[in-house]
């Protein structure tokens, strides 16, 4: 999808909320600006209390905006009561009516709008088969299993086609494994419909794998917003580099400046180059971040490396953790892939020497 040329289904301008008062009152969230496109699977991410859930709750309309609008489709809302939008939302519990049958919970909606009953029969046949539920539609939600009333929650919430489709970490309750496989055919049912989804979740590798883009959220404020790729390779700061995934962030010093790549000394002696992730001045403290798997180990050569002493090994399954002692103290953390052809043969103990991928170090300076 092109992100500029397409249209705009909700529009996010400068909001702030504020419960209690300016002076004594907690501020959830301040100054939120983004723009989310029509069509788009775009997720809110972080940690707890961070305020994707109360953005989220805005947009739907059970939370008031303290500052700022929020425009559907161009239509400012902030007047517009919860029932009257566009917009339906799916919740971590999924509140599915004990006493209906699976048909009867995805017609609800479709009933409360006075559709007609042919109408409601092709559209929840439609939703049944879309969520792979058609040959349960009889049954009662205590009959189905977890990832089953997940997925009539979505049907039920898709039958009534919102033009938006909030959905407020709706896997949280499902084990791994079924959490995984729906990560799969959520993305294909946001594909299939056409319906914008905004998803909020604090799992970083669930956001990753299904948003066209995400917003990292801390503290009430926009840390950043872009592609996974550009989430996870160009962090922004210190925050989302450390958030998304997992990195190393070690402290250097600045010495060279050159356009968008600088020269940086490692606390050890040792300089290399970074790519850079905003304006930094020669002689300025930062800290660079390299992604655990863009590193190598090798025997030391007695050049100028970074060369530290191998504490432990970690098996992963399909990698190896390798955790490194540096000689200024610093720990980092090595990712080899297990292949079959690989094995590593340094053990706890030994010296090696890092390797960095090219263009991996990435320095932050917030």
């Amino acid at each position: 999808m092109n992100q500029v040329e397409a249209r705009v289904a909700v529009s996010i301008q400068d909001v702030a909320k504020i419960y209690g008062t300016a002076s004594y009152g907690i501020t959830a969230l301040s100054g939120v600006s983004l723009d989310i496109s029509d069509n788009e699977f775009f997720t809110l991410l972080g940690p707890s209390g961070c305020g994707k859930t109360t953005l989220l709750r805005m947009i739907a309309g059970f939370e008031s905006v303290t500052a700022g609008i929020i425009l559907l489709y161009g239509q400012e809302i902030e007047d517009l009561p919860a029932n009257k939008r566009p917009v339906n939302t799916v919740f971590q519990q999924y509140a599915l009516f004990p006493n209906m049958t699976v048909a009867e919970n995805v017609a609800f909606g479709l009933k409360m709008l006075r559709r007609d009953r042919s109408e409601m029969e092709a559209r929840t046949n439609r939703m049944l088969d879309l969520v792979q539920l058609s040959a349960l539609a009889e049954r009662r939600p205590d009959q189905l299993s977890g990832g089953q009333q997940q997925r009539v929650a979505l049907a039920r919430a898709l039958a009534p086609e919102p033009k938006v489709l909030l959905l407020d970490e709706p896997l949280s309750a499902l084990d791994l494994k079924l959490r995984q496989a729906m990560r799969v055919e959520l993305k294909q049912i946001q594909e299939e419909t056409g319906i914008t989804f905004v998803f909020v979740t604090h799992d970083q590798e669930e956001a990753l794998t299904m948003s066209d883009r995400i917003a990292v959220m801390s503290a009430g404020k926009l840390q950043q917003v872009g592609s996974s790729t550009e989430i996870y390779e160009a962090p922004r700061n210190r925050f989302v580099a450390d958030f998304i995934g997992d990195t190393n962030l070690l402290d250097v010093t600045v010495e060279q400046v050159r356009g968008q790549e600088a020269l940086c000394r490692l606390a050890g002696g040792v300089s290399l180059r970074c790519g850079l992730a905003d304006s930094v001045a020669e002689g300025a403290a930062g800290h660079i971040s390299i992604r655990p798997e863009r590193l190598s180990l090798t025997s030391p050569s007695g050049g100028e490396e970074i060369v530290g002493t191998l504490d432990r090994l970690i098996y992963l399954g399909t990698d190896t953790q390798c955790l490194l002692r540096l000689t200024d103290g610093t720990e980092l953390s090595v990712r080899v892939q297990n292949a079959h052809d690989s094995a590593l043969r340094l053990q706890p103990g030994d010296r090696a020497a890092v390797h960095i991928d090219e263009g991996a170090a990435r320095l932050l300076v917030d």
